[in-house]
C-alpha cells in the first residue's frame, strides 16, 4: 500500500516536471516573490531598526513595523504562491500560462490570499511561543509545525481554483489529506531530499571559493549563490505544480489533457 503511495507520487512528480518545463518562465514567480517581498519588507524594517534603543531594544512604534514587515513578506510569498498555482492550474486545463496570466489570477484571489497570509503568521507565531514555552517545546513545534503543512497541504489549489476563503479551505484541505495522506508526505519527504542533493554543488562551490580565497572566493561563492537560488525557485514551482497536479485528480477526480496517462497509471484507481 505504502509503495503503491510512493510510485503515485513518482508519477505526479514527473507530471510536475512536464509542466515545469513547457512553462519554466513559472520559475521566475518564486523569483520575483523574494525580490519584491524583500523590498517591501524593507519599508518597515529599516525605519524599525532605527527607532531601536541604545541596547536595540524595538519601542511599541519598532515592534508594530516589524509586525507589519513581517505580514508584508508572508503575503508576497503567499500571493507569488498563488500565482503558481493558478499558471499549473492553466496548463493543466488546456492553456498557455505566463508570468502575467499568472500574477493577475492571484490578483482575482487577493481577497482569499490575504487572509490567508495573516493566518500563517498567526500560526507561525503560536508556533515560536510553544517552542519557547513549553517542556520539549523544539519537539512540540517541530510536530505542530510539520503537522499545520500536511493539513494544509492543499489550501492554495482550493482557495485559486474554487475561490473558497481559508477557514473553508483548510476544512477541505485536511479533509483531502485522508486520500492523500501518502502522496503528500512522500512529496514533502522527497522534494526535501531532491533539494538537498541539489545543494550539494553550491556547497562544493563554497569550498573551492574559500580553499582559493581572494577574487576566486568571490568568483565560486557567487556562483554557489546563484546556484542556491535557481535550485530554490526550480523547487518552489515544483512544489506548487504538484499541489495542483494532485488537486486536480484527487479533488476533482480528472486528468488534464496531456498528462492522463501518466496521472492514470500513477493513481491506477480500480
Amino acid at each position: 500500500m505504502f509503495m503503491d503511495r510512493i510510485r503515485n507520487s513518482w508519477g505526479l512528480a514527473k507530471s510536475s516536471w512536464e509542466v515545469l518545463k513547457k512553462d519554466k518562465e513559472l520559475a521566475l514567480l518564486p523569483v520575483m516573490a523574494f525580490f519584491i517581498g524583500i523590498a517591501a519588507a524593507a519599508i518597515f524594517f529599516v525605519p524599525a531598526a532605527l527607532s531601536a534603543d541604545d541596547q536595540g531594544g524595538l519601542g511599541g512604534l519598532g515592534m508594530l513595523l516589524v509586525a507589519v514587515g513581517v505580514l508584508v513578506f508572508t503575503f508576497t510569498s503567499v500571493f507569488f504562491q498563488g500565482a503558481l498555482v493558478h499558471g499549473a492550474n492553466e496548463r493543466l486545463t488546456g492553456g498557455d500560462p505566463t508570468v502575467s496570466s499568472a500574477v493577475k489570477g492571484a490578483m482575482g484571489r487577493v481577497h482569499r490570499l490575504a487572509p490567508w497570509a495573516l493566518a500563517v503568521v498567526t500560526v507561525n507565531l503560536i508556533i515560536r511561543v510553544l517552542r519557547e514555552r513549553l517542556p520539549l517545546g523544539n519537539f512540540i513545534g517541530a510536530l505542530a509545525q510539520g503537522a499545520w503543512e500536511v493539513l494544509t497541504f492543499l489550501v492554495m489549489p482550493i482557495m485559486i481554483i474554487e475561490d473558497l476563503g481559508p477557514i473553508d479551505a483548510v476544512k477541505k484541505s485536511s479533509a483531502y489529506f485522508k486520500k492523500t495522506w501518502g502522496e503528500n508526505l512522500a512529496a514533502r519527504v522527497g522534494f526535501g531530499l531532491l533539494g538537498i542533493g541539489l545543494m550539494i554543488p553550491a556547497i562544493l562551490l563554497i569550498a573551492v571559493g574559500i580553499s582559493l580565497g581572494g577574487i576566486g572566493a568571490v568568483v565560486f561563492i557567487a556562483a554557489a549563490v546563484v546556484w542556491i537560488a535557481v535550485v530554490s525557485a526550480g523547487l518552489a514551482a515544483l512544489n506548487a505544480i504538484f499541489q495542483t497536479v494532485l488537486y486536480w485528480y484527487v479533488v476533482q477526480g480528472t486528468v488534464a489533457d496531456g498528462f492522463g496517462t501518466e496521472l492514470e497509471s500513477a493513481f491506477g484507481r480500480k
